[in-house]
C-alpha cells in the first residue's frame, strides 16, 4: 500500500506541473512545459524579443532623422551658374554616386573663366545620386522613371542644353587644369573642327588613349593605350577617326545638323565612332586635344566582361558599325594594323615634310628663330604633315607647345636622341620633303637622309656664314676668324652641293650661289612673312628715343650696340641732349648690360606686346651693324612697324631695292648726322614710315613667302 501511494503522488506531482496555468496581462492563456527553469527562459525570450523590435524601430527612425538632418547640414558643392554658357557638360549617370561627386569636384576645382552648365541624366539610381539636389548646387538634374540607357540620356541632355556646345563626361572621369579651356582654344578659331576630344589617363597616369583609329574592317582602337602619355606622339594636336565618347565636344549646331547619336546603337557603344563619321560626311574634321587631360576610371559604368550586361552591346554594336560604314571603310581607312604613322593622323593624303634646326625656334629672341617658326606655320596652312627634329632633342616651353598646338610633332626627349637615326629610317617611306636649316646643324643629317629616304632635301642657310666671319675678321685682323670662314665655305659649299633646292634671303647671297652652282636651283625666300604691318595711333611729337633690337647670342648685335654708344651717340647727344636710347633683346652680355645709364636703357629680354609699346613710342629705329651676312630681321621688323630706319650698309643687304627708300651711313658722323636730321622733322619721319609700310607690304606678304615656297618644292 505504501509503495502504491508514492507512486500515486509521484504522478500527481507530474500532472500538475505539467498543467500550470499563468494568466497573462493581455487575459491570454499559454501552457507552459514543466518546470519553472522553462518558465524562466520563456520571460527572457520575450524580454529579448520584445527589446529587439523597439531597438530596431527606434534605429529606424533616428536614421531617417539623420540622413535629413544630414542632408541639410552637408557643405553643398557650388557649381557656378550661367544664364548663357558657352558649354553644356551632359554627365549620364546610372548609380556610382562616390564617382559621380568626385567627377563634379573635378570639374569646378579645374574649370575657370568659361561659362557652363551641367546636366546629369539620372538614368533611375538606386543610391545617393537621386538626392544629388542635397549635395551639389546650380545642377540641371534630370531623372528617369524608367532606364533608358547611356545613348538615349545623352540625346535627351543635348536636346535641353543651351551651351554653343555640347560636352559628353562620363561620370568615371577626373578633369585636370585648364582641361575645358585647351577644348575651347581649337574650335573657337577653326569652323572646320566639328568634334575635339580629350587624352584620356588611367588613374596609375599610364595612357588610355591619344585618339581612336578605325581600320578597315571596322576594328577600333584606342591609339597609345597602356604606353607612357609624355612621349611625343602623344602630345601634338592631330586629325583622328573618332574620340572615345567618356570626354568629346561637339558644336551644337553640328549636333543638330547630324541628328545626334544614331539610335540604331542604344543602348551605347559604338555611337561615337558613328558620330565622328557623320561629322566628317558633312564637312567637320574630328580633333585630339592633348593638352585637354582627363582621368577616366574605365569600365566602372558598364564593367568589363563583353559577355554579360550593357558591355555586350560592344559587341554588337561593332559589327553594326561595320554594316553601316562598309563603304567608307573601304575607301577611307587603311588595313587593320598597316601604316600607323598615317593611321594616327590621317595623314595619307598629305605630303609629309621633317624640318630639322638647332632647336625649338624661340620666335620672340633671335630672328633665326622666327623665321623658322613662320614657315613651320607656313606648312601647316599648306595642308603639309610637318614633324620637326630639334638637334638638341628638347622641347622649351611655351616654344614647344605652340609648335604642338599648330599639329606639329616635335621629336624631342631621352628616347630619341639617341634613336633618331632610327627614326628617319624607320619612316623612310613616308618622308616626302626635309627643309634643313644652318651648315653646322644640316652637315650630320644630310648624308643620312639622302642614302636612306626619297625624300627631297631643301637647304636653308639663314645666312651665309662664311660671309660673315669674313666681314668679322675685316675689321677685328683676327687670324682664327679667317680660319672659320674658311672652315664655313668648305661646310656650305657641301650643303649646296648635295640639296637639290637652295633657298636663301638675301638677293646678293643668291647671286653667289648661283655664280658657284649654276646648275643648282636656288630660290630666294622673304626671311620673314606678315598678313599685316602694325600701325601706331601716337604722333610723333608725343614720341621720345632710339631704339635697338637685337638678340645678344648673335655677336654682330653685340658689337654694333657698342660700337653706336662709343662712336656715334656722343655726336648725337650733343645736338639732342635729352635723347634717350632703348637697347631690347635677350642675354645681353656685361658690356652690353654696363651702358646702362640715365639716358640709356638695358631691357634684355621682352615680350612682343612690351616690344609692340616701344616701337610706338620711340622715333627712329637704328641698325648700326659693321659685318653680318643674310637679311637683317630687325631692319624687317622695324619697318613692319612703321618705323624709320638709319643703318649702315650691313643692315640693309640682301633687302630688294632696299636703297629706294634708305640710304645707309657707315661712318660715325653720318650716321648720326642722319639721326639728328630726321628726328625733330615730323614730316620727314611720317614720309619714311610710310615708305616703310609699303616696302613690306610689297616684298614681305604672306603671298610672296607661299609664292616662293611653292617654286621651290
Amino acid at each position: 500500500m505504501k509503495l502504491k501511494a508514492r507512486r500515486i503522488k509521484r504522478t500527481k506531482r507530474k500532472i500538475l506541473g505539467a498543467i500550470r496555468v499563468r494568466k497573462l496581462r493581455r487575459g491570454r492563456r499559454l501552457v507552459l512545459k514543466r518546470g519553472k527553469s522553462v518558465r524562466a527562459r520563456w520571460k527572457n525570450r520575450r524580454k529579448r524579443s520584445v527589446m529587439k523590435l523597439y531597438q530596431r524601430n527606434r534605429s529606424r527612425r533616428l536614421k531617417g532623422r539623420r540622413i535629413r538632418k544630414g542632408l541639410r547640414l552637408v557643405n553643398k558643392l557650388v557649381v557656378p551658374s550661367s544664364s548663357q554658357p558657352l558649354v553644356s557638360i551632359i554627365i549620364p549617370v546610372y548609380n556610382k554616386w562616390d564617382f559621380t561627386y568626385k567627377c563634379l569636384v573635378s570639374i569646378v576645382q579645374n574649370t575657370h573663366g568659361i561659362p557652363y552648365e551641367i546636366i546629369v541624366m539620372d538614368d533611375h539610381s538606386n543610391d545617393l545620386t537621386s538626392r544629388i539636389g542635397h549635395f551639389v548646387t546650380h545642377v540641371t538634374a534630370i531623372r528617369n522613371k524608367v532606364k533608358r540607357g547611356f545613348l538615349h540620356n545623352c540625346n535627351h541632355g543635348a536636346a535641353i542644353s543651351k551651351g554653343k556646345y555640347v560636352l559628353f563626361l562620363n561620370n568615371d572621369t577626373e578633369v585636370t587644369p585648364g582641361w575645358l579651356a585647351h577644348l575651347l582654344s581649337l574650335p573657337e578659331q577653326d569652323p572646320t573642327i566639328g568634334i575635339i576630344g580629350s587624352k584620356l589617363v588611367y588613374p596609375d597616369r599610364r595612357l588610355q588613349e591619344a585618339g581612336g583609329i578605325v581600320f578597315s574592317n571596322g576594328y577600333a582602337w584606342n591609339y597609345g593605350r597602356l604606353d607612357n602619355p609624355d612621349k611625343h606622339e602623344y602630345n601634338y594636336v592631330k586629325e583622328v577617326d573618332y574620340i572615345s565618347g567618356a570626354s568629346i565636344m561637339i558644336r551644337k549646331d553640328v549636333w543638330n545638323r547630324i541628328g545626334g547619336f544614331d539610335q540604331h546603337f542604344a543602348p551605347a557603344y559604338s555611337e561615337d565612332v558613328d558620330i565622328a563619321f557623320k561629322a566628317r560626311q558633312h564637312g567637320y574634321k574630328v580633333i585630339y586635344q592633348p593638352k585637354s587631360v582627363v582621368v577616366h576610371y574605365e569600365g566602372v559604368s558598364h564593367g568589363t566582361d563583353l559577355n554579360s550586361g550593357i558591355k555586350k552591346y560592344q559587341v554588337i554594336n561593332q559589327q553594326k558599325f561595320i554594316e553601316k560604314w562598309a563603304g567608307v571603310l573601304q575607301r577611307d581607312q587603311l588595313a587593320n594594323g598597316e601604316h600607323l604613322f598615317w593611321a594616327r593622323e590621317r595623314s595619307r593624303n598629305k605630303k609629309t615634310i621633317l624640318v630639322i634646326d638647332y632647336g625649338v625656334p624661340s620666335f620672340d629672341k633671335d630672328a633665326g628663330s622666327r623665321t623658322t617658326f613662320m614657315y613651320l606655320k607656313l606648312f601647316v596652312d599648306m595642308g603639309f604633315n610637318v614633324k620637326f627634329l630639334p638637334d638638341n632633342f628638347i622641347k622649351p616651353e611655351p616654344y614647344g607647345s605652340e609648335l604642338e598646338q599648330l599639329g606639329i610633332e616635335i621629336l624631342y626627349g631621352p628616347q630619341d636622341r639617341g634613336y633618331y637615326e632610327h627614326w628617319i629610317v624607320k619612316h623612310k617611306d613616308y618622308i616626302d620633303y626635309v627643309l634643313l636649316n644652318r651648315p653646322n646643324i644640316s652637315h650630320q643629317y644630310m648624308d643620312l637622309i639622302k642614302a636612306y629616304t626619297r625624300a627631297k632635301i631643301l637647304y636653308y642657310g639663314h645666312d651665309m656664314h662664311y660671309i660673315r666671319e669674313l666681314k668679322r675678321f675685316g675689321l677685328e685682323n683676327n687670324r682664327e676668324l679667317l680660319q672659320a670662314s674658311e672652315f664655313y665655305k668648305r661646310l656650305e659649299f657641301d650643303m649646296f652641293s648635295k640639296a637639290d633646292t637652295v633657298l636663301t634671303c638675301s638677293d646678293s647671297e643668291k647671286r653667289i650661289i648661283e655664280g658657284n652652282f649654276p646648275n643648282k636651283k636656288t630660290v630666294l625666300l622673304p626671311a620673314y612673312y606678315f598678313n599685316h604691318t602694325i600701325p601706331t595711333t601716337r604722333q610723333w611729337h608725343e614720341r621720345n628715343g632710339l631704339l635697338f633690337v637685337g638678340g645678344f647670342n648673335h655677336s654682330p648685335n653685340t658689337d654694333g650696340i657698342l660700337w653706336f654708344c662709343r662712336d656715334i651717340l656722343p655726336i648725337v647727344q650733343q645736338a639732342i641732349p635729352h635723347i634717350h636710347l632703348f637697347i631690347a633683346g635677350s642675354n645681353p652680355p656685361p658690356d652690353v648690360v654696363g651702358l646702362q645709364s640715365d639716358r640709356v636703357t638695358v631691357t634684355g629680354f621682352i615680350p612682343d606686346d612690351v616690344l609692340r609699346q616701344l616701337y610706338g613710342n620711340t622715333k627712329i629705329a637704328i641698325v648700326p651693324l659693321r659685318y653680318g651676312a643674310g637679311v637683317k630681321g630687325k631692319t624687317v621688323e622695324a619697318m613692319r612697324h612703321h618705323m624709320p630706319v638709319v643703318t649702315t650698309s650691313t643692315g640693309i643687304e640682301g633687302l630688294q631695292n632696299i636703297r629706294e627708300i634708305i640710304e645707309p651711313m657707315n661712318a660715325p658722323y653720318a650716321f648720326a648726322e642722319q639721326i639728328i636730321q630726321l628726328y625733330h622733322n615730323d614730316s620727314l619721319l611720317a614720309h619714311k614710315a610710310e615708305q616703310s609700310r609699303m616696302y613690306v607690304e610689297t616684298y614681305f606678304s604672306r603671298s610672296r613667302a607661299l609664292e616662293s615656297m611653292m617654286s621651290a618644292l
